[in-house]
């Protein structure tokens, strides 16, 4: 398959060969961000101000994702980029490791800033060690790092689940906080950095789709999305309960679903829940790429005339 066909010529780009995948590529490059562009002054304000649920609950929240993209990373680091010989994709995966430890050093500097008990802070900083909830979650994706027998198309499908359905739950509590008017520099790199998942999981459903050639069976896909989706619900309503911001589990436990589901379909297979989805202000959000409170940068933002580079493409 051209994904990992190695050639002399696999170190050079142009002529462009595969233009889907180059305008993955130039979309990631089109939407980079840094972590000084989120604002946490009114944040620190508003920590105060919250419940011992609601802080205790986002505090979890950020210690996953601090560590979970660095898992994310060293699963492209280690496996994918030595794997992948298309020069498009490995241009999207170099953007994609740059990416994800932005988001890494975002999560770090929101739990830098609002957590100021200095052992606490420890305590979520080393939450793969010590918050077993965590533990599972990140066990889970390591697993398909280090499986030397699993197919490139489990560990990628494995991976579209991480980013695609492990990571939903937590977006969505952060936008349902958003739609309370708290935490607006927290929301708007929730804005980014889900965006980012996005296209991370679109990148892995076009390979998917297109380049590989051992598609799994559909009864394995689905047992792989099983396990994520019950690992989310597990930790969004069970371990660290949505309840406790106000939100409903059983429409968490939908929403999941709902996220699982279409994934499937973007990956070919049939649906598992036949799930709607319960929370009309994601629907929202999908549709409007809303502006944050204070008319900072648009999630939608890309860097000006990138996605719009003239480039030769060659025609097969």
């Amino acid at each position: 398959m051209a994904l990992f066909q190695s050639d002399r010529n696999r170190y050079v780009m142009f002529p462009v060969v595969y233009k889907d995948v180059y305008d993955l590529y130039k979309k990631a490059v089109s939407s980079i961000w840094t972590a000084e562009e989120v604002d946490l002054t009114r944040d620190k304000l508003d920590w105060e101000k919250l419940s011992d649920n609601e802080r205790f609950f986002l505090e979890q929240i950020l210690a996953f994702f601090s560590a979970s993209d660095g898992i994310v990373n060293d699963n492209l680091a280690a496996r994918f980029m030595h794997e992948v010989a298309m020069p498009e994709a490995k241009a999207f995966y170099s953007v994609q490791i740059m990416i994800e430890t932005i988001h890494s050093e975002t999560y770090g500097l929101l739990l830098d800033t609002l957590v100021t008990d200095s052992a606490k802070k420890a305590h979520l900083f080393n939450a793969m060690a010590e918050i077993p909830t965590i533990q599972r979650k990140a066990e889970w994706a390591i697993r398909w790092i280090e499986d030397r027998d699993a197919s490139f198309e489990q560990r990628l499908l494995a991976f579209a689940c991480v980013e695609g359905i492990m990571f939903s739950g937590s977006f969505a509590a952060i936008f349902w906080m958003r739609e309370q008017c708290k935490m607006p520099g927290l929301s708007f790199s929730n804005d980014l950095i889900s965006r980012d998942e996005g296209l991370h999981t679109e990148f892995a459903v076009l390979l998917y789709n297109k380049y590989v050639s051992g598609r799994l069976e559909q009864d394995k896909a689905h047992q792989l999305v099983r396990e994520a989706v019950d690992m989310e619900k597990d930790f969004i309503c069970n371990a660290i309960p949505c309840s406790m911001i106000g939100m409903s589990a059983p429409q968490m436990q939908q929403y999941i679903e709902y996220v699982a589901d279409r994934l499937l379909l973007q990956l070919g297979y049939q649906t598992m829940y036949g799930s709607a989805n319960p929370f009309s202000f994601m629907e929202r959000i999908s549709l409007e790429g809303r502006v944050n409170l204070h008319d900072r940068r648009n999630g939608d933002y890309s860097l000006a005339n990138v996605s719009r580079t003239l480039l030769p493409v060659v025609d097969f």
